[in-house]
């Protein structure tokens, strides 16, 4: 089985920063692209911003110039910096990889729990 934990939600102050982890670990041969998604209430998940197992990244259009994705491949660990945040930034943000548990195996999808990031004064 493969886990992902999130960390680093919480409440922050409109144009505060907040920074989110998630660590992946299991059963894991290798992880193609890792990625931040997001629901807020009443709406559908929407991506937030991916990075390949190479470093290329993709972001909504929504935060780019606001969001960075970063990788730590050795730690299987992607970040999410969180920049200059608007109220409409809040939602439960999810992590999600892409993983392959074995040699020539099928790839599959996993999430994180979800973290909670409000932007408020």
């Amino acid at each position: 089985q493969v886990q992902l934990v999130e960390s680093g939600g919480g409440l922050v102050q409109p144009g505060g920063s907040l920074r989110l982890s998630c660590a992946a670990s299991g059963s894991i041969f290798r992880i193609y692209s890792m990625g931040w998604y997001r629901q807020a209430p009443g709406k559908q998940r929407e991506l937030v911003a991916t990075v390949t197992s190479g470093g290329s990244t993709n972001y909504a259009d929504s935060v780019k110039g606001r969001f960075t994705i970063s990788r730590d491949n050795a730690k299987n660990t992607v970040y999410l910096q969180m920049n200059s945040l608007k109220p409409e930034d809040t939602a439960v943000y999810y992590c999600n990889a892409r993983v392959q548990k074995v040699v020539a195996g099928p790839i599959y999808d996993y999430w994180g729990q979800g973290t909670q990031v409000t932007v408020s004064s």
